[in-house]
């Protein structure tokens, strides 16, 4: 990537020829152009949302905050859409913060999958690709319980870098936690919310972020969080890697092919018990299938023969195909091998998707079927309900996915360690946060389903955080039948808001 990155510049550069830099004017006017500082975005507007019967009134602000270095030089906008209770107490009222992830992901999902006054409705596993796109009253909203402010990044949203900054500024592990933190407090400053009970709500990457921004408030800003909550976290860049011939990752991958083949009735004798059968997978996956990944060549042919039954029997793939890859898959390749035989290719993100294959002969997959059965439906309605309902009239486009994974810096100041990690680990930075503030709660929400972060690797991460049997009570997991985006499922959507509900309380 390194390579490609540098070539590119050096063969614009041949081929425009001297002609390109002959005007010192151009250049000078772009770069003046470039550095030119818009005016921040600022919508209000009020709404209602009906939730167990009762409807709550409140004031929507969508729009971007600006954000300043230490000389008052502006170097962002953080977009941002709030939502405030009418009437409510703003010393006594929970504020829950969210994001989506990526890196590069706006929260746009989360918005109007789960949280936000509105939803998109979609059809579960089916590709909703049809106008009109709808959106309805989100009877499951969090609105009763707190206010909510939902963050888009830099780089995602109507976010931006400005003046001398540069979006690359804000693209890195330590770099987003330090933007995001920073919003909070200064958005906690702007709306008088100090007094009020805080929450964070990150989905997958936003658990690295989530795991950095609550040890960050607390250590940098000394501001103390009631409870973090994990949506399908990503934390650990050794523990759910498995493309990267990393055998611990493999491991922890493996009871999501298990659940993949089960909801698909790709395994013989398949059992009604998915649950049932996951432990199974997972006693298979810890006590045999691991020690003999750990031995390697060392493996004696009996080890290794007892291994490729049981990859067989749970994930309906061939020991043969297995025996050929070494016993190892990343989940792109089991993507595309699991269904191949229906000429199919099952999601990543929610594995219980699955779309026409293309390429019937390929190892890996060419897509992930979740996207574009979702997708169209929620960029639709959002950006109806976003510059129709909340009055958003600009030019510019809300950026959804960025990208911003290829160029980001995965390097981490990781707290206890020496010097600065070369990947990122932040279920440390929160295990330090939870030492250092005992009264801060955890919940882990955790789809079967999910080949992107799986739950094995969560369940790995949550294990092995150095907590104390009493700060330990404080962390709380809860499983659904489904995948990434656990809330695109009706049952597992009630179940979502009934567990966020419960552990914000009020």
């Amino acid at each position: 990537m390194l390579l490609q990155r540098t070539l590119l510049p050096l063969f614009l550069l041949g081929f425009l020829g001297a002609g390109a830099l002959a005007d010192s004017h151009e250049g000078t006017d772009a770069a003046e152009a470039e550095t030119a500082i818009p005016e921040p975005l600022h919508f209000e507007s009020d709404g209602s949302v009906r939730i167990d019967g009762k409807t709550i009134d409140y004031t929507a602000t969508a729009g971007t905050l600006v954000m300043k270095n230490d000389d008052g030089d502006q170097i962002a906008h953080f977009g941002y859409t709030a939502y405030e209770k009418k009437g409510g107490d703003a010393s006594k009222r929970p504020i829950l913060f969210a994001y989506n992830g990526g890196p590069g992901s706006a929260s746009m999902w989360l918005h109007m999958g789960i949280l936000g006054p509105q939803r998109t409705v979609v059809e579960d596993v089916s590709f909703n690709t049809s106008g009109p796109f709808e959106r309805v009253n989100n009877e499951f909203s969090i609105l009763d319980r707190a206010d909510l402010v939902m963050i888009d990044p830099v780089g995602t949203g109507f976010s931006r870098a400005v003046g001398e900054a540069k979006g690359e500024d804000f693209w890195g592990v330590d770099n987003d936690i330090e933007s995001v933190a920073n919003f909070i407090a200064r958005y906690l400053s702007e709306h008088g919310r100090w007094a009020s009970p805080k929450y964070l709500l990150g989905e997958s990457y936003g658990g690295i972020r989530s795991g950095g921004v609550a040890y960050e408030l607390l250590t940098k800003h000394t501001i103390s969080l009631d409870g973090v909550i994990l949506v399908s976290p990503y934390m650990d860049f050794i523990a759910g890697n498995n493309g990267a011939e990393n055998d611990l990752a493999n491991v922890n991958t493996f009871t999501t092919f298990a659940a993949t083949a089960w909801y698909h009735e790709a395994v013989d004798d398949r059992p009604a018990d998915l649950e049932a059968f996951l432990a199974e997978a997972e006693t298979f996956a810890h006590e045999v299938y691991a020690p003999a990944l750990l031995k390697g060549s060392r493996a004696t042919g009996e080890e290794r023969a007892e291994v490729l039954a049981g990859l067989e029997r749970f994930t309906g793939i061939s020991a043969d195909y297995w025996d050929r890859a070494n016993l190892r898959m990343d989940e792109s390749r089991f993507a595309k091998e699991v269904l191949r035989d229906r000429r199919k290719t099952v999601g990543r993100i929610d594995s219980r998707f699955a779309g026409e294959a293309i390429n019937h002969i390929a190892e890996t997959f060419r897509y992930d079927p979740f996207f574009p059965a979702i997708g169209p439906a929620f960029v639709a309605s959002f950006n109806d309900y976003y510059r129709e309902a909340l009055g958003v009239k600009t030019d510019r486009s809300y950026v959804t996915s960025a990208g911003l994974y290829l160029d980001w810096d995965w390097r981490h100041e990781q707290p206890g360690a020496w010097g600065t990690q070369p990947v990122s680990n932040t279920a440390v930075d929160l295990a330090y946060a939870m030492a250092q503030n005992p009264n801060m709660r955890v919940l882990v929400q955790q789809g079967y389903f999910d080949l992107a972060t799986p739950y094995g690797a969560t369940e790995y991460v949550i294990a092995h955080m150095d907590l104390s049997e009493t700060v330990r009570r404080n962390l709380v997991l809860k499983h659904y039948e489904a995948g990434h985006m656990m809330y695109v499922h009706p049952e597992s959507m009630a179940r979502f808001k009934a567990d966020l509900a419960a552990f914000i309380g009020g």
